[in-house]
């Protein structure tokens, strides 16, 4: 029967149907890795991880922007927010994520002008009513993010601003998939694939990952009944020793995805090497701003890079990435790290897997 509607995405019945015919599917243990944090939120607000069968295990992987943003990114932001005369826009999830020293929130009760926006819109029209100030924005996400970021700096152009500034932070998610099995510190059986970042980049992005490496991958929407499925799609591949890369989320993805989202990013940026938290470079796994738009690279007009810092001691977020722990395995969960005092980014962002835990876990 074809699903139309949102609600029979959330209808009860079916999501019993397919627990039931997973339990009939799924004979031998399985590891299975959502990658997008908002996955991991939507399993355990729906419950699913009580519902499915013993054999199967849902591992949380890199698929929260603010958490695989690495230390020395973070101590950057910081000291950016401290030069005179600049105006620092971000995202509100960056606000409360600590550096090494300080975090955004700190910095702007200690005086910084540092101001949330919902759209890279907004720091324009705030560079537009301030000519004076240099105003930066802080570009931290995956590919769902990314077009929207490079279309600001497009923008900014058009009307020729010349105080408006991106720091490019973004992370591109295939070329995590690959060192997650690279890795081999993670037995991982199959992937649900992210939703949001699927409808920019399509199905086609994932294909080189899964002919190198021929793991099931399952794009996945976000309601019960699509995870559901998502996870009987996977059980099914790798019972059968059929592995595949199937779109699970049809009413959203494509095959090609968003063609013009891609080259407003293509135009704007360039892939390079890139540091994730917790699990350090991954080759052509970031952006960087082009030369033709270096004007507008607050990497390159204010040359405030922060070297290579470390995690804090004792926080367990690169391991929590990469599926090797869960929250509770680490020391500082709910005793050092809590929402009110993180110490860790997956404690802090919406999406971040300890936040997750420490607000649906029971333990």
């Amino acid at each position: 029967m074809a699903i139309k509607h949102l609600e029979e995405y959330r209808d009860p019945q079916i999501s019993r149907k397919l627990v039931e015919h997973l339990k009939v599917v799924s004979q031998n243990p399985i590891r299975l890795m959502e990658v997008c944090g908002t996955h991991t939120t939507s399993i355990f607000r729906s419950g699913i991880r009580g519902l499915l069968p013993p054999t199967i295990a849902l591992l949380s992987g890199p698929g929260c922007p603010v958490c695989v943003t690495a230390q020395n990114e973070i101590d950057t932001f910081i000291t950016l927010s401290r030069i005179d005369d600049v105006i620092v826009t971000t995202f509100g999830d960056l606000m409360r994520v600590p550096g090494t020293n300080s975090s955004l929130q700190q910095e702007r009760a200690y005086g910084s002008d540092i101001r949330v926006v919902y759209s890279t819109f907004d720091a324009l029209e705030i560079a537009k009513k301030n000519p004076l100030k240099k105003i930066i924005f802080l570009g931290v996400g995956f590919e769902t993010t990314a077009p929207t970021i490079a279309a600001s700096i497009r923008t900014a152009v058009e009307m020729k601003l010349d105080n408006y500034f991106v720091f490019c932070a973004h992370k591109l998610l295939p070329p995590a998939l690959a060192f997650l099995m690279e890795a081999k510190t993670t037995n991982i059986d199959g992937f649900i694939l992210p939703g949001h970042v699927s409808v920019i980049i399509g199905l086609k992005a994932y294909l080189p990952f899964f002919e190198q490496y021929q793991v099931p991958c399952v794009v996945a929407g976000f309601e019960p009944v699509d995870i559901l499925q998502a996870i009987f799609m996977l059980a099914e591949q790798i019972e059968n020793n059929n592995p595949d890369i199937a779109n699970g989320y049809q009413r959203a993805v494509t095959y090609d995805g968003n063609i013009k989202a891609q080259k407003v990013m293509d135009d704007v940026f360039e892939a390079i090497d890139a540091s994730w938290r917790g699990i350090g470079k991954i080759s052509k796994s970031g952006l960087k701003i082009r030369k033709e738009f270096a004007s507008f690279d607050a990497e390159e007009m204010f040359d405030v890079r922060i070297s290579e810092t470390e995690d804090p001691k004792g926080c367990a977020c690169g391991e929590i990435l990469t599926g090797q722990k869960i929250p509770t395995d680490c020391l500082l969960y709910k005793m050092a790290c809590t929402p009110e005092t993180p110490v860790g980014p997956c404690m802090v962002s919406s999406e971040g897997t300890c936040a997750t835990y420490y607000r649906y876990h029971a333990t």
